[in-house]
């Protein structure tokens, strides 16, 4: 992935934060305070912003709380880089006008990026075709059945050329000290990252397991590795042995190593890992039962049924009418 454009000394990077309703504060703060922070420690204009909804009225995020956006999608002015940032409906948005304004900024050299689920609304319209991403990890199993060609990652974060993704939360501030580093320098990012006291993720590989250890509490590093390939291989599931194998280990010291950090064996976690994918898909997904069964591993419906009513306490039907 090669690296966005060297701004010059005194260029001012132009943003636009398309909200929809429902939006996450968080990951709205963590796009716009860094550019703030930054404009302030370098004791000049690097990057403007502006808010854009579908129309000129109050958006409600999910916390309550309403912003007035500067401009409507359709009085919006083109700028250098646009971000999406939407709720847990992104999955079922309808925005043709939206989508047209994200065009014409594209038309113009502009770079596309998107917050937490807002993944989604770009999938759908092709916008991330060729380019790898991310979005939170709640929603990556529904996100995978619907587009499986995309190449979707696990990292808190993904720029892949002229797309950047965030799972959201503080996922979001670390991509903007990474664009921030690639625009003005990493003395500029690191500055920023002790303005809001904040460690900086070091490397692809902290973003790999950076989700892991937030989602599981896990911190010995073969169970970590051991959770990842699990997570990569619910459908065609693994045996222990072959899991050990993989990690060139034997089962007995896998094992152990499970006990001592989670409290169950390898086998007993990946299945509750096969369930939670289940679960997942059930909520965020049209699939019928028998296709997540499936996916997650299951080779009857009576089985998988029988399994997910152990862990949940309630049948895979009624995931979808409640």
């Amino acid at each position: 992935m090669s690296p966005l454009p060297a701004r010059r000394e005194r260029e001012v990077v132009k943003f636009a934060v398309l909200i929809f309703p429902g939006f996450p504060m968080m990951a709205f703060s963590s796009i716009v305070e860094p550019l703030r922070a930054a404009n302030t420690l370098a004791d000049r204009t690097c990057y403007s912003w502006i808010t854009v909804g579908l129309t000129g009225e109050r958006i409600r995020a999910s916390n309550g709380l309403d912003i007035e956006p500067d401009f409507s999608v359709r009085t919006a002015p083109v700028v250098d880089r646009v971000v999406l940032n939407s709720g847990g409906d992104a999955d079922h948005l309808i925005a043709e006008e939206a989508l047209a304004w994200i065009r014409r900024n594209l038309r113009t050299g502009a770079q596309l990026g998107s917050v937490a689920d807002a993944a989604f609304f770009l999938a759908r319209a092709g916008l991330l075709d060729g380019h790898a991403c991310t979005l939170h990890w709640i929603s990556q199993p529904a996100f995978k059945e619907a587009f499986p060609d995309l190449d979707l990652r696990r990292d808190l974060y993904v720029i892949d050329r002229k797309r950047f993704t965030s799972a959201g939360g503080v996922g979001a501030l670390d991509m903007m000290l990474d664009l921030i580093g690639r625009d003005y320098g990493a003395e500029l990012s690191a500055g920023v990252a002790e303005w809001f006291v904040h460690s900086p993720l070091r490397s692809s590989v902290d973003r790999k397991l950076m989700p892991l250890r937030l989602r599981t509490g896990v911190h010995d590093e073969l169970v970590l590795s051991a959770i990842a390939i699990m997570e990569d291989e619910v459908e065609d599931r693994l045996s222990i042995a072959g899991l050990a194998e993989r990690l060139s280990v034997s089962p007995d010291k896998l094992e152990r190593s499970f006990r001592s950090e989670v409290g169950v064996s390898p086998g007993s976690y990946y299945r509750t890992t096969r369930l939670r994918r289940a679960h997942d898909l059930l909520a965020h997904s049209t699939l019928p039962v028998r296709e997540v069964a499936l996916s997650c591993g299951f080779w009857s419906v009576s089985s998988f049924s029988r399994a997910f009513r152990e862990q949940y306490g309630y049948t895979p039907r009624e995931v979808r009418t409640a």
